[in-house]
């Protein structure tokens, strides 16, 4: 399976959940690493862009592709799993508790979770200390500018 991360150039090439853990974001608390990634392209793009505006757009963004192997460890979250609001914004604190679990308990690579930026589709969160993170890969990095369009 592929998935893929828009990144900024600088921090492209490496896999690594220290970003998340640096803040915290809706599916980790700040400490917790996990790498964020989407299931196509536009998922990946629109992920980010809710976080941007044109005046804070840089312009040295890349789109990783990732491969993971169909083997390594899963879990999938369905909808009726999550609470209530788990798609509001700002996130429920109990968003965070869900990928600190996982990340924890360290039963699977894989996080498949529906995305709170676009319904139907799905982010897949990888933990870095999962023994199968070894098996995970970047297949391909390209510059990946924003269509300026998507500010208006």
């Amino acid at each position: 399976m592929e998935v893929y991360r828009l990144n900024r150039e600088r921090f492209a090439g490496i896999l690594s959940g220290r970003g998340s853990a640096l803040k915290g974001a809706r599916w980790n608390s700040v400490g917790v690493e996990i790498i964020y990634t989407a299931e196509n392209k536009s998922l990946a793009m629109a992920e980010v862009a809710v976080h941007l505006t044109l005046a804070t757009l840089p312009s040295d963004f890349v789109m990783m592709t990732i491969f993971i192997p169909d083997h390594v460890a899963m879990r999938e979250v369905s909808l009726v799993e999550l609470p209530f609001n788990w798609n509001a914004f700002p996130y429920p604190a109990v968003d965070q508790v869900i990928g600190d679990q996982f990340v924890t308990e360290n039963s699977f690579c894989i996080l498949k979770i529906p995305s709170a930026v676009t319904q139907g589709e799905f982010n897949y969160l990888i933990n870095p200390r999962h023994p199968d993170f070894s098996q995970i890969s970047i297949k391909e990095i390209t510059k990946f500018p924003f269509d300026k369009r998507i500010f208006k």
